[in-house]
């Protein structure tokens, strides 16, 4: 038998793949199809995510384990970089920024002795009330997308396998493991997989099933989700693996559904239920040759691989690292609002400042399930601005639990920030047992939170409200009381430092909405934590409110800026392939500052429902004060398609389109111009 050696090439990899198969036993092969177990080590850990766990592999034949851990915000295993949720890096529009991350996980997982990194989550944001939310990029199927590619390009340049997840429609929490999810084909095609396609097209080597069952299927059985698309239709030929502990239902369902790995150890996947079936006829010697042989294929594919450098355990939660979680905190942070141009403060001129709110103090960075990262330190709100002010401003903590406190306290000093949200509680995996997490029933503020708000706007003008949380929150109680709206989502380990810096000017926020905030929930699609059953239809986010006319609080892909900056000179031409716009963009304020430039596809003329219009390109840019860029962003004719059922095909449309550029979804953000195909 041929050696396993460092630099095998594809042909190498396979024909070694085909001959350990031809030596192998069932029981070997079937081996390769689950996770080496969990609960001992779980057990002596004294909790999950502390260490790497291994599935896979074989000694006999020299195949090394895939070895496995989470994310999306880090990785789980204590001591590493905690960065903001994915959604706050949706709000960056920054896929550079996102391949950095990607780049810094990759070293750690490495670093922490793994070699599979679970956290590339790609699930679409449907509804706000969704606990998951922050785990994901946002509402728009090609923003996550581009975003899941970067994270997947980073991690991967260092032989570290990524997963997307979790395949597919999984926009539920509280009923995650017993939601059937009813959806027509065009909604399938065009809204719910184009990004879990664009991870296959980067090069994503596995696929994490979702809990949920798809038009009456669970998704670690799903036949048509497995086999026909990701295996057939898209040629993914990496391997499959369920979610952890109630991934797979059958032994049969998950073999003959195309499910490779049973996830974290055997419960259907047991050899002698394995040959049970095999001798019963229900699935086939092919179908474990092929799933075994994807898993052996895609290990071998980059443990063979060359390291582009070598991974020592200080590489973890190094400083290089922390500075970039910085910059991603800094560059995602949303300005909604700001009247008179309250922010920057301006320390010079504050001699007294208060801050309220009890999240100020506490150490949030997101949800405490399965993405939940054990770092090194959290620089709250209050610890950040205390960094950064030192001792030249008196600043004076409120709670906010005592009405006439923060009255007397709004009133003499010179500025307020009020760090109201949410925190794990509220929102995120839903964990029966702790009584935490899960999907949201009220997108508004806490009461008591609502109230601190106009307690302090009645006395203090210089009011600024800084809003936590992973996905919108309806505001429409108290924002027309406050000059000054500023969204910090959960953000990561040096998030206080990150608010800081802009809330003085040090840095100029760019990040812009990766979903729409409504004025009413009524506008949102239906939505049922507790449902058995679920329609998903074709729209929802920003092209179910401009299909429908609503006008929404914030619209998706807005922010505000220091600064400000002017389009002009929009031109688009054809060729065979592609479709180029390009635009001038010029910084028109006294700051520099980020803009970010999304383009917008129009569909006016088309014979077929389609959306007014859908986002196809982005990109970030910096500007100095009056500098001026010729901006170009181009277009696949190819994504310009929609899937005809009839067909079973993907179809470009000869009409005429039209093309908008612009720094948000509103109409009057957008230049537009037209072209035809």
């Amino acid at each position: 038998m041929n050696e396993i050696k460092k630099g095998m090439n594809e042909e190498e990899i396979e024909n070694y793949v085909k001959e350990v198969l031809e030596h192998m036993s069932l029981k070997e092969k079937v081996y390769q199809m689950i996770g080496n177990g969990l609960i001992l080590k779980v057990l002596k850990d004294r909790g999950v995510g502390r260490r790497v766990y291994d599935g896979a592999g074989s000694k006999k034949f020299k195949i090394p384990s895939f070895k496995f851990t989470d994310g999306p915000r880090g990785v789980v295993i204590p001591g590493s970089t905690c960065f903001p949720v994915s959604i706050a890096r949706g709000a960056s529009w920054d896929v550079n920024l996102e391949q950095n991350i990607g780049n810094v996980i990759g070293k750690e997982v490495r670093a922490h002795g793994g070699n599979l990194f679970g956290g590339v989550c790609i699930n679409l944001l449907r509804h706000p009330s969704w606990g998951r939310a922050q785990e994901t990029y946002g509402e728009d199927p090609f923003l996550i997308g581009e975003f899941g590619a970067a994270l997947t390009r980073g991690v991967q340049k260092h032989n570290v396998m990524a997963t997307a997840k979790h395949f597919a429609a999984n926009s539920i929490e509280t009923a995650r493991f017993k939601v059937n999810v009813k959806i027509d084909e065009r909604t399938l095609r065009e809204v719910y997989l184009p990004h879990f396609k664009r991870c296959v097209e980067e090069g994503c080597v596995t696929i994490m099933t979702a809990y949920n069952k798809v038009r009456g299927e669970y998704c670690g059985h799903n036949k048509y989700l497995l086999r026909n698309i990701l295996k057939s239709d898209w040629n993914f030929q990496g391997f499959v693996h369920s979610d952890w502990m109630r991934g797979v239902k059958s032994t049969m369902g998950g073999i003959t559904g195309g499910l490779d790995v049973e996830m974290p150890r055997a419960k259907y996947y047991k050899y002698r239920k394995v040959k049970k079936a095999l001798q019963q006829g229900n699935i086939s010697q092919a179908m474990i040759d092929e799933a075994a042989g994807r898993v052996m294929r895609t290990i071998l594919h980059y443990v063979t691989k060359e390291d582009p450098q070598t991974y020592e355990p200080a590489l973890i939660g190094c400083e290089e690292h922390c500075k970039i979680a910085l910059e991603a905190a800094e560059k995602s942070m949303v300005l909604l609002k700001n009247e008179q141009n309250i922010l920057p403060l301006n320390k010079n001129k504050i001699k007294r400042m208060a801050i309220f709110g009890r999240l100020a103090i506490i150490k949030n960075t997101g949800d405490h399930g399965s993405s939940n990262v054990s770092t090194k330190y959290v620089i709250t709100p209050l610890k950040g601005i205390q960094n950064y002010l030192g001792d030249s401003i008196q600043i004076l903590y409120n709670e906010g639990s005592d009405k006439e406190s923060v009255k007397s306290v709004a009133k003499e000093v010179d500025a307020a920030i009020l760090i109201v949200g949410l925190d794990h509680k509220d929102e995120g995996e839903f964990i029966r047992e702790l009584k935490i997490g899960g999907d949201r029933e009220n997108l508004s503020l806490h009461d008591n939170e609502i109230e601190l708000i106009k307690l302090v706007a009645s006395e203090n003008q210089n009011c600024v409200v800084v809003l936590i949380g992973g996905s919108a929150i309806i505001m429409e109680e108290w924002k027309d009381q406050v000059p000054v709206i500023l969204m910090a989502w959960y953000s990561g380990m040096e998030g206080g430092n990150a608010l800081a810096r802009i809330i003085f000017g040090d840095v100029n926020p760019g990040g812009k909405l990766p979903f729409t905030i409504p004025k009413d929930p009524n506008h949102l699609p239906f939505f049922d934590k507790d449902a058995d059953e679920i329609e998903y239809g074709y729209y929802h986010g920003y092209t179910l409110f401009e299909k429908s006319g609503f006008e929404p609080a914030f619209a998706f892909g807005f922010g505000l800026t220091y600064t400000s900056f002017n389009y002009n000179n929009l031109q688009v031409d054809v060729n065979d392939e592609k479709v180029l716009a390009s635009v001038e963009v010029k910084n028109t304020g006294k700051t520099a500052g980020d803009e970010i430039i999304q383009l917008y596809i129009g569909f006016e003329q088309s014979q077929i429902d389609r959306p007014v219009k859908l986002l196809k390109g982005f990109t970030r840019v910096h500007l100095e004060p009056n500098e001026n860029k010729h901006v170009m962003i181009e277009v696949s004719k190819e994504n310009l398609a929609w899937y005809n059922p009839n067909s079973k095909s993907w179809e470009v449309e000869q009409i005429t389109y039209t093309l908008y550029m612009g720094g948000s979804s509103r109409a009057k953000d957008l230049l537009s111009t037209q072209f035809t195909l």
